[in-house]
């Protein structure tokens, strides 16, 4: 049994305002930590329940943020950028049985801790399909083209609410509870190394392929704070403005629509002005 690890960083205990996860902050070097012991508590805990492999790749940022050196050694891991599948790297090879969303939070323009999708601010929301999605509706789907269930989602307990409307069934952990964007009541790492070990060992029990989900066509809308944006996201073909900050493109399936979704988010950043957005 294969369970991979989509391992995000806003959603990791401790981790509650941008220096947190900005790289190269002596606040983002505290906090690796932190984030490599969620990591390593969820490998336990999937070992502990019975898997015999399990591949972790990085999803935050640069990709380069957990201390490898201080992974679980019977652990393997994807680290760096430009991948197919971006967050779920790895589990279009055939052989993961089960996913796992740790350190995932809510999407933009929702409440929750560090909210966002895909890029840190510009945009405010993304639907699919006609409804709001967050990174981890976005892969889940991803993930459920390929026959693999979501079996565990770790982050703050907005978070949590939100795996229960794309995966049902998955354990989940809040390792910290949202009082604002910046602010959080948080537990220690031992309190969520625990609790995420324990979790993951029931969640192994959930690790069973099923028929590959073929929902396509699928439709992304995508909001902007700003409307050259919307026009500077018209360069990747298929994406038309639905709005002044708003741009809609379809793709049949789930691999198409996020490799888009990447593209779009790489453009618009490209179109950012430090001090005007």
């Amino acid at each position: 049994m294969k369970i991979l690890i989509s391992a995000d960083m806003e959603g990791a205990t401790g981790v509650t305002w941008p220096a947190d996860v900005l790289p190269g902050t002596p606040q983002w070097e505290r906090c690796r930590g932190m984030f490599t012991s969620d990591v390593n508590a969820a490998i336990l805990g999937f070992h502990d329940g019975g898997a015999d492999r399990v591949l972790v790749n990085e999803a935050h940022w640069t990709m380069r943020n957990l201390l490898l050196e201080k992974l679980d050694a019977r652990a393997e891991m994807i680290t760096g950028r430009h991948k197919s599948l971006s967050m779920v790297e790895g589990v279009q090879h055939g052989d993961v049985d089960g996913v796992a969303f740790v350190g995932y939070h809510t999407g933009a323009g929702a409440e929750g801790v560090l909210a966002h999708t895909y890029l840190a601010n510009s945009l405010t929301g993304v639907w699919l399909d006609g409804l709001r999605a967050s990174e981890g509706v976005l892969n889940a789907h991803v993930v459920a083209e390929y026959g693999v269930p979501v079996i565990l989602v770790t982050g703050d307990d907005l978070t949590c609410a939100d795996a229960a409307g794309y995966a049902p069934d998955a354990r989940t952990v809040a390792v910290k509870d949202h009082v604002s964007r910046y602010a959080a009541v948080c537990r220690t790492p031992a309190r969520t190394a625990a609790d995420i070990r324990a979790a993951a060992t029931e969640a192994v029990k959930l690790a069973v392929r099923h028929e590959p989900v073929r929902g396509g066509p699928h439709t992304m809308e995508v909001e902007f704070d700003a409307e050259h944006l919307s026009m500077a996201a018209t360069v990747v073909p298929g994406v038309e403005r639905t709005g002044e900050r708003r741009i809609a493109y379809t793709s049949g399936t789930m691999y198409e629509a996020i490799r888009t979704f990447k593209a779009v988010t790489t453009v618009v950043s490209a179109a950012l002005e430090e001090q005007y957005g």
